[in-house]
């Protein structure tokens, strides 16, 4: 008999037509059968965790968001003069937003179609999962921003502002208000949608890279436009990214078929 990941498969895909081939197709993918690898785990999980460990490090721990910050302020001549830039302030920054928002509305569209089209079904549970992931991650993200006291450089005396400067690990004075800047809002609309990652490698693996980069680029698109208008250091491009990657990652394990057994 077959797995229960033929569900993700189309009836009339030549993958699924035998059990041989279909243990071929989903031993190709990061879910399933092929988790069961400690590579896959170590790629997904462990290398994110120790690559945003070591930025966050050095971002927060070392200063490296205050160099940084430095370098753009110093290149813009001691201010901020793409705080309101047409580019940055209104094309980017809401028009990001909007795209988001416009490539999610897309996505639910095609998921309502395949509860009608049976063209479509198969691909209804990864959309579900793609739908889920974007928006909680973007959900995420707010409620960290607003359980963790953080400014943006915009606030700060040394870059124009009245406060002086608290990193992620220093002791903020209970008085002082957070502006709400960690981890960046912004560049999750754009690091949600790593979570394409995992749609493409249930449902066209060769496509899975291809969706990957376009979520890094529309979050560093996103991230580094805010990061020119002094609106965020680098550590909250990192976070944001983290916790879209980690909720992507959670979604799939959380929601994949599990894997029966082997055809007898």
């Amino acid at each position: 008999m077959l797995t229960p990941l033929d569900s993700l498969v189309h009836p009339h895909d030549p993958f699924g037509d035998s059990p041989a081939a279909h243990a071929r197709f989903t031993a190709a993918l990061p879910s399933a059968a092929a988790d069961a690898a400690e590579n896959v785990y170590f790629i997904h999980l462990v290398l994110p965790l120790l690559f945003a460990a070591a930025m966050l490090f050095w971002l927060e721990y070392l200063s490296g968001n205050r160099w940084v910050a430095d370098q753009i302020y110093a290149w813009q001549g001691g201010h901020w003069l793409l705080k309101r830039h047409v580019i940055t302030s209104r094309w980017i920054h809401p028009g990001g937003k909007y795209l988001s928002l416009v490539l999610w509305c897309a996505v639910f569209w095609v998921w309502w179609q395949s509860k009608r089209t049976h063209a479509l079904a198969a691909l209804r549970r990864p959309l579900t999962v793609l739908l889920l992931s974007t928006l909680l991650a973007t959900c995420l993200v707010t409620a960290l921003k607003s359980l963790i006291a953080m400014d943006c450089p915009w606030d700060m005396q040394a870059y124009g502002g009245l406060r002086p400067y608290f990193g992620l690990f220093d002791v903020r004075p209970s008085g002082l208000r957070s502006s709400g800047c960690f981890p960046s809002g912004h560049a999750s609309a754009g690091y949600a949608w790593v979570a394409l990652y995992f749609y493409f490698s249930v449902t066209a693996p060769r496509w899975r890279w291809h969706g990957l980069t376009l979520g890094l680029l529309l979050g560093a698109v996103f991230g580094i436009s805010q990061q020119l208008r002094g609106a965020h250091f680098a550590s909250h491009d990192v976070a944001a990214l983290l916790v879209c990657w980690m909720t992507a990652l959670a979604m799939h394990m959380a929601m994949r078929p599990h894997v029966a057994g082997s055809a007898r």
